[in-house]
Order: structure tokens, then sequence, then C-alpha cells
């Protein structure tokens, strides 16, 4: 048993020292990236923002990343955390049932809007699902009136953030008009992602539900510039002029957090830069997560 512990302290300080003797080349690796991400950024016509960060090493790249931007649909997975929050304490429970009634339905994405009225009863676990799946506007205004404008709000200013608000119900553009917008950072929306994927929102157990739902496919930008065999859980958005999105990827020995969002944008030029962000970043991380201290590739001994 001493002799096994030896070796496994002597093992550690050895990749120690590895590590540390090519944290020179590392800083070029990451240097490099970082230049990358913004040259792809700086040829978007809009304003943008990033944040990615490595939940192995804590390495991060980040870019304009306290700038306040709308947020589109991203911003639901602050209303999902809510709702979890409130059927955990016993307000209601996720599969207490609500009707969905013509005052109740907004346009845009998602389908109640197209069922009859009143002729629609689902769970509120169903309603989170929809509002995540298909970005579903009216199940999302219906869980906003559920739990609470303020109540969200209040757990984001609880969890640290000061700038991520929800200030209007989906497709409220009197709303937006008059400048209450839904809003975050990309620092503040990395920092959400990150406190959800370490389960320190409640607990894990909640975490992981919440973290289920995200994980459900649909289409992304993030997710478009990754191999098809890599998880990712997240939420997109996009409304005209915005695009956002908040992914966790969960890359194999090295899982990640990546926020972009953009406005003042014009064409594709964010879903495109988001495809190329993503595709850097994989290629970054994945590079990490198959090499040696030494920046080798080789097979990881079974």
């Amino acid at each position: 048993m001493k002799n096994s512990r030896f070796s496994l302290l002597v093992g550690g300080l050895l990749v120690a020292a590895g590590a540390a003797a090519h944290a020179g080349n590392l800083k070029i690796l990451h240097e490099k990236t970082q230049a990358q991400l913004e040259q792809i950024t700086a040829h978007t016509r809009g304003a943008m923002g990033l944040v990615a960060l490595d939940f192995t090493s804590g390495e991060r790249f980040a870019i304009n990343e306290n700038l306040v931007f709308p947020q589109a649909s991203a911003i639901k997975i602050a209303i999902l955390m809510e709702v979890y929050k409130q059927a955990e304490a016993g307000k209601f429970k996720l599969t207490d049932t609500r009707r969905v009634e013509k005052q109740d339905k907004a346009g845009g994405s998602g389908v109640l809007v197209q069922l009859g009225d009143g002729t629609v009863q689902l769970s509120i676990y169903d309603l989170c699902v929809l509002m995540i799946l298909v970005s579903d506007n009216t199940a999302t205004n219906m869980l906003i009136d559920l739990v609470g404008m303020k109540n969200i709000n209040q757990t984001l200013e609880e969890l640290g953030l000061k700038h991520s608000r929800i200030r209007r119900r989906m497709l409220d553009m009197a709303a937006s008009w008059r400048g209450d917008e839904n809003v975050s950072t990309p620092a503040e929306a990395a920092r959400i992602m990150e406190i959800l994927f370490k389960g320190e929102f409640l607990n894990r157990a909640v975490c992981d539900q919440i973290l289920a739902i995200l994980k459900k496919p649909k289409n992304g930008g993030i997710k478009s510039g990754l191999p098809a065999d890599v998880p990712v859980a997240f939420k997109p958005g996009g409304i005209a002029g915005v695009k956002t999105e908040w992914c966790i990827v969960l890359l194999k020995d090295r899982p990640y957090v990546v926020t972009v969002m953009e406005n003042y944008g014009l064409e594709d030029d964010a879903t495109n830069a988001m495809k190329e962000i993503s595709r850097t970043l994989y290629d970054h991380f994945s590079r990490l997560a198959r090499a040696t201290p030494h920046g080798t590739y080789v097979e990881k001994p079974k």
C-alpha cells in the first residue's frame, strides 16, 4: 500500500512537473486560440461577446464579456431555474396541470398558439420542455406568470448576477421598444451554466433535472460546429438583430461552457460566427483532452 501511494505521489509530481515545464507552450496555444476567436468576432458586423470556460483546468477565453446584450430565448434558462426552485420549495408540483387559454397564447416560436382555445391541458413539466425544446413562447409566458417575474430576478440577484434580468414577457414588442428587455452578459450567462454543471443551484438532483431538459435535441449555432457525437446542454435565442446561445459542451474528459451573444447583427453573420467559434474551441479543448502533459497524443492506458 505504501509503495502504491508513493508511486501515485511520484506520478502526480511528474505530471505537475511536466505541466509546469510546458506552461509556456500552453500559453502559446491559448494566445493563438484567443486570436482566432477575436478574428471571428471582428468579422461580424454587429457587436459580439463571448466567454468560454474549461471546467477541468479553469482556462478561460473572453471577448466583451461584461457587455449587456438582449437575450431573446436564451433567458428561458433563468425561467426554468425559477420553476424548479419553486417546485422544490413545495409551491406546486411539476406534475400539476395548467389549461392553455386564449389569453395565454403568444406568437412567434412554439406550437401551443396553433392549438385550440382551452382544449389543451399540460403539466408544468411539459410546459418547461416545450419552452426549451421548441422555444414555445406561450409555454414561457405561462411559466413567467406562474412563478412571477420579480421572483426570477430575485433569484438571479441571489446568485450574484447584477446584469441578468427578465423585464418582459415573450413577444411583448411594446415593452422591448420601451427598453424593457431581457438581458444578460456573456460572463453572467457562463456563470449560470457553470452553477448548473457543478450542481450548485439548490442541489445536484435539481441541476441534473434542469440539464436533462437542456440536453434534449434541438438545433443551435454552437452545436453545428461540433461532431455529432458530442452531447450538449444548451438554449439558443434569436430575435431581429440578436443572436444568443448558452451552452455546456460535454466533451469527454474536458467539458466546457461557451456563451455567445450578438446585437445589431446583420443577416447570417452571428450564425456563421457561432459555428466557427464552436469549431475553434472544440479544436482547442479536444487537443487538451487527449494530450499528455508534454503535448503528445497518446491513447490512455486502460
